[in-house]
C-alpha cells in the first residue's frame, strides 16, 4: 500500500541512486535523492524526512558522520546502505546511529520492506517534528531585516544591531540562498580567509562572535550549523 511518508536517499553511483528512486517511487514512496552530504543538508532544511537511507562512502563527507548527525539532531529513522560488509563496519554503523545496515547489493524488495518496518514503528510513537534545527526562532515572530547601506540586522522584535564589515558580508552570503546551506569552503573564499587552520579559527571566531552579538539580545541566533559542511540562516529574512 502507497506511503506518503517522505524518504531521502544519499547515494553517489548515480545510476544505482536513480534506480532505487524509481523503484520505490513506483512501490508508493515519495523520494528526493540526493549524492552528497551537502546536498543533504540543503534538503533537510527544505523540508522534513521520516527516512533517510544514507551511503557510507560519500565524496564530501563520512556517510558515519552524517549518520550520527541525523541521529542527534533529528527523529529520522536511519538506513545505511554500504558496500562494506565486515562486523566492524555494521557495528560502527550501529553506532553512528543507523537503525537498519543493509550491504549492497541490495535487493530493492528487501530495501523497500526495510522502510515499511521503520514507517510502522514511526507510526505506533507519539506525534512529534521530524526536523527541529538547534535554535529554533519561532515563525510567529515574523521576519528578520537586513539593511546593507546601513550595515543594520534587525530582530524580528524591532532590534536593531550594528555589523561589522566581516558580519555584514558573511550575512549577505548567508541570505544570497535562503535556508540553503553555505560550505565552509565558499565563506572562507568569499571572506578573504585562507583555507588553513588559522583560516578556519578566524572564521569560526567570526560567527562565534556575531551569534553572540545576536544571543545578547534575547533571542535565538538563526545562524544554524550544518556539521562538517557549512551554515545556513534558518530564520525569514527580507533584504531591504
Amino acid at each position: 500500500m502507497p506511503n506518503k511518508c517522505p524518504i531521502i536517499i544519499v547515494e553517489d553511483d548515480k545510476p544505482l541512486l536513480n534506480s532505487v528512486v524509481k523503484y520505490l517511487t513506483l512501490d508508493g514512496y515519495q523520494v528526493t535523492g540526493v549524492s552528497t552530504a551537502y546536498e543533504f543538508y540543503q534538503q533537510m532544511y527544505k523540508e522534513p524526512y521520516a527516512v533517510a537511507i544514507l551511503d557510507v562512502g560519500l565524496p564530501d563527507q563520512n556517510g558515519l558522520v552524517l549518520t550520527e548527525y541525523v541521529r542527534n539532531n533529528t527523529d529520522m529513522r536511519i538506513i545505511m546502505f554500504t558496500a562494506r560488509a565486515s562486523v566492524d563496519d555494521q557495528i560502527a554503523g550501529q553506532q553512528a546511529g543507523a537503525d537498519i545496515y543493509l550491504i549492497k547489493p541490495v535487493d530493492f524488495r528487501q530495501l523497500s520492506a526495510s522502510i515499511a518496518t521503520l514507517l510502522g514503528r514511526l507510526a505506533q510513537e507519539p506525534p512529534k517534528p521530524l526536523f527541529v534545527p538547534n535554535n529554533p526562532v519561532s515563525q510567529s515572530q515574523g521576519s528578520w531585516r537586513l539593511f546593507p547601506s546601513n550595515w543594520v540586522l534587525e530582530t524580528p522584535l524591532g532590534v536593531r544591531i550594528k555589523l561589522t564589515t566581516k558580519e555584514l558580508d558573511f550575512m549577505t552570503l548567508l541570505v544570497s540562498n535562503p535556508k540553503a546551506v553555505i560550505s565552509r569552503l565558499e565563506l572562507l573564499d568569499k571572506l578573504g580567509y585562507f583555507n588553513t587552520e588559522s583560516g578556519n579559527h578566524a572564521l569560526q571566531s567570526l560567527i562565534n562572535r556575531f551569534r553572540q552579538k545576536i544571543e545578547s539580545h534575547n533571542i535565538p541566533s538563526p545562524i544554524q550549523t550544518a556539521h562538517a559542511v557549512g551554515y545556513t540562516f534558518i530564520g525569514e529574512i527580507v533584504v531591504e
